[in-house]
């Protein structure tokens, strides 16, 4: 059995029954994700949140008695908390206190594969934890092992100021040479026109397993939250024998923090330089449109709205009940069925075609190499061999932006 949780969430004017409720879900299904058993869930409707308690001062003395009674591990919140708030709290409690970009950088903490990703959680939570240094040693003394103390907060956060600050230059030094060796490696996929597709989606949608059904390999496919932190990118041929990249993102959330979003640029950076966007909704879920909408949001917060996209509606085989597409163009599938795999393939091409620019061209028959170009680099939809110009015709679309249309229509 994982600790003895509770789950505190205040809803405020601002936010309608729905959403609300759909975040404490989201919360239980992330405390979930690190074995936390939750026993109990409180919640508490205001105005806006009290400035010192999060949630008012009787809500606040009705859960220490739950608390008392049922021998509580830990406490975890719905919304950043300020560092006043955490300490009052926690000197009310006296329990474990985490909210949740501690429990998301808890799941971060723990997901993380890459020497990248690592270094990236390790400097949102460093950041996370800098404003909150203050007087934290009682809090601190309270956390203990288990759920909020993966990575740097497992180190004795005596240390100072000073020494945290040094560790958070060290690192963004580090991405930055990161960052540099994967802007090199997209340059280069740029100049041999490697086209490149993004899979992006609510956290739990089947990023993972549509990435694996259509590359045929193995990324991590588990039903918890944020499966996936590290991009992974492979090779795709759609039906014409057009070839391109496809990545596999992060999990996207309502309430992701800023500061984590900012941390796991490098992730979602694949979908700013992406050409094709294929946004995967659960639509089994009976939040799909809010899903849908937080993740626009968050693209629109990238500037990556305007990269031509194709919404999958997925899990269609879990559907209980008619299902209407919220966005256009959209297919809905089930990620395990290989029919439907071929037809989402066969899909991008259309969607595709609608963007590029058609071209017809005659390619002498000793120039197979341009040929082969055509086939890999292009959507061929025609080709036929013209005998009395010893030439074959080829009629098919092309992305302007490739260096291939440069020679196509000079």
């Amino acid at each position: 059995m994982g600790e003895k949780a509770i789950l505190v969430g205040c809803q405020t004017q601002i936010e309608d029954d729905r959403t609300f409720h759909s975040t404490m879900e989201e919360l239980r299904a992330l405390a979930e994700t690190v074995e936390a058993d939750v026993i109990e869930v409180f919640t508490q409707k205001r105005e806006k949140v009290h400035s010192s308690y999060y949630i008012g001062t009787g809500k606040t003395d009705e859960i220490k008695h739950f608390i008392e009674e049922a021998d509580i591990d830990i406490v975890i919140m719905n919304s950043e908390l300020t560092p006043s708030q955490s300490r009052n709290l926690s000197n009310v409690w006296e329990t474990k206190l985490i909210d949740r970009t501690q429990l998301i950088l808890d799941i971060f903490a723990m997901r993380a594969q890459t020497k990248e990703g690592k270094l990236q959680v390790e400097l949102a939570q460093l950041e996370y934890m800098l404003p909150r240094l203050q007087g934290i040693g009682t809090e601190l003394s309270r956390l203990g092992g288990g759920i909020g103390t993966r990575g740097p907060g497992e180190t004795k956060l005596e240390t100072d100021r000073r020494h945290i600050r040094n560790r958070i230059t060290d690192i963004k030094q580090s991405l930055q040479q990161v960052v540099k060796h994967r802007n090199q490696y997209r340059e280069n996929r740029k100049r041999r026109s490697a086209f490149q597709i993004s899979i992006v989606g609510y956290t739990n949608a089947g990023k993972s397993t549509l990435f694996n059904q259509l590359t045929s390999e193995s990324s991590l496919e588990e039903n918890k939250l944020f499966a996936t932190l590290d991009p992974l990118t492979r090779k795709l041929s759609l039906p014409s024998g057009f070839h391109a990249l496809i990545s596999d993102t992060v999990g996207f959330i309502q309430k992701l923090p800023t500061t984590l979003i900012a941390a796991f640029r490098s992730t979602l950076e694949e979908v700013t330089e992406a050409d094709f966007i294929l946004h995967v909704v659960d639509c089994s879920d009976e939040d799909a449109t809010q899903h849908e909408q937080t993740v626009n949001d968050i693209l629109k917060e990238l500037h990556a709205d305007h990269i031509p996209s194709l919404t999958v509606y997925n899990k269609v085989d879990l559907l209980e009940k008619e299902f209407f597409p919220f966005s256009k163009p959209s297919v809905l599938l089930s990620a395990l069925n290989s029919q439907d795999l071929d037809l989402l393939k066969q899909k991008i091409e259309d969607v595709l075609k609608e963007h590029w620019e058609k071209y017809n061209v005659m390619i002498p028959s000793n120039d197979g190499r341009l040929l082969n170009r055509l086939k890999h680099e292009t959507i061929v939809e025609a080709e036929e061999f013209a005998e009395d110009q010893d030439a074959f015709y080829v009629m098919g679309y092309i992305e302007s932006e490739m260096p291939l249309y440069n020679q196509l229509t000079k």
